[in-house]
Parts: structure tokens; sequence; C-alpha cells
């Protein structure tokens, strides 16, 4: 069930990010799950993460909708987020963190490197982009809920409901490709030397770092986009996305 889960998100995100389905379309879970060939329970599932992505919004009646969002208000809304959680790595920084962060902290740095030890050895190698995003989404909360500061994580909170902005957004598919890794082994070399200026209590060379971590993101994540769209202009997805109706809409 999990494989297919994840099949499934890779595939109806891919649809979304490179424009095969349009700003405002439906995705109705009947439709869909005839379409990609799935059961409904996978099918909500992904939904619902992609709506946690900000990728989709949840409609009052039934069904999704692809939310509206363009290249500039992401890098916008990383930007902004570079900023919250570079203060986040100075004051946890400041402030020294307990034993317990720096272990978990440690650990999730452990788990990325374990992960991407095939990529580093062979630049051919793939990356599990899933299992990557978790450890990279746990890594953030982590750090920035041991800042202490509420209205930091509600200022970070509002921000990353604009799609692709938050650290568990993905624009990797199901199997990266060469493009794309480079990307992940740098984040976690980023992580590597955040841990280390955390753990020195060095605050300015946290934040910066910090910074420097979002703004990367911000242009692989525009780089990957551009990517993903013009490979679908090649392909015309657009003339595909669109398939007839088989009953009323819901």
């Amino acid at each position: 069930m999990a494989a297919q889960i994840d099949k499934v998100i890779s595939e109806l995100r891919d649809m979304v990010l490179s424009g095969a389905l349009q700003p405002g379309e439906r995705v109705v879970e009947l439709q869909f799950s005839a379409r990609l060939g799935v059961s409904r329970t996978p099918l909500r599932i992904a939904l619902t993460e992609l709506e946690k992505e900000g990728l989709l919004e949840r409609l009052p009646s039934r069904g999704f909708r692809v939310r509206a969002f363009t290249v500039d208000e992401i890098g916008d809304a990383v930007e902004v987020r570079g900023v919250l959680e570079g203060m986040a790595a100075r004051l946890l920084a400041e402030r020294g963190a307990s034993a317990d962060v720096l272990e978990q902290l440690a650990q999730a740095v452990e788990e990325g490197r374990a992960l991407l030890a095939p990529a580093r050895r062979d630049p051919k190698a793939t990356v599990d982009a899933r299992a990557w995003g978790q450890i990279n989404r746990r890594f953030h909360e982590i750090l920035c809920e041991a800042a202490g500061n509420r209205a930091l994580l509600s200022a970070l909170e509002h921000n990353n409901k604009t799609p692709l902005a938050g650290p568990a957004a993905l624009t990797l598919p199901s199997t990266p490709s060469q493009l794309e890794t480079p990307f992940v082994l740098r984040a976690q070399s980023d992580h590597e030397d955040l841990l280390r200026a955390i753990t020195r209590r060095e605050a300015a060379r946290a934040e910066n770092l910090m910074r420097e971590h979002a703004y990367r993101s911000r242009e692989n994540k525009r780089v990957l986009l551009e990517s993903l769209r013009g490979a679908c202009r090649g392909r015309r997805c657009r003339s595909t996305a669109r398939r007839p109706r088989t009953g009323p809409p819901a």
C-alpha cells in the first residue's frame, strides 16, 4: 500500500507542477481513481498529502482543486522562510540546545547521510525522495520548535501555506534525476554545517547558514519547476490533461 501511495503522490504532484493540471481544475476522487488505476483509499491519502504541501485545496462540497501559484510567489515565501528559520537557528545557538535536541538533530543528519551514501559514491544513483523529504522536514521542525518562540512558529505555519514553501514540500519525483540529486546532497551538507554551528553555539553563523540554505532551496525549486514545465510542454501535457467526464460534476 505504501509504495502505491507514494506512486500516486508522485504522479499527482508532477501533474500539478508541470501544468498538466491547471490552477482551479478540480480533482474528484472517483474520476482520478479510474484515471490512475487505483482504489480510492490510496488516492484519498495522496490528495490529503498534496493538500498539506499546498498544491491542492479542499472544496467545501467534495473533492479538491488545484491551487493557483506562480514561481515568484513560491520564491518569495521560501525567502521569508529562510529569514524565520534563520532566526530560529540563531535563537537556538544563543540559548544553547539541550542534549536531547542535539541528539535528535544528529539522528536526522545521520539518517540523511546513510540515505544519500549511494548517491555520493555513484552520481547516477537515485534517491528515495519521500524518505529524504521526511528526514528534511523532521530536521527543520526539531530546530524551529526547539528555538522556543511561539510567534515565530505561528509565522512559519502561515508562510508555509504557500505551495512548496515549507521544508515538507517536494519538487522531486519518485526517482530523482541527476539534475536533482546534487541539490539533495548539498541540502544534507547544509544540515551537517548547521548542526555543527548550533552545537558550538555560533549564533551568527547558524543564522547565515540557514538563510543560505533557504536561498539555495528557492533557486533549486525554480530550476526544477521550469524543467518539469518545459518537459510537459514538450509532451503536450495540457492536450491530455483533461479527459471527458463520465458523469455529472461532483
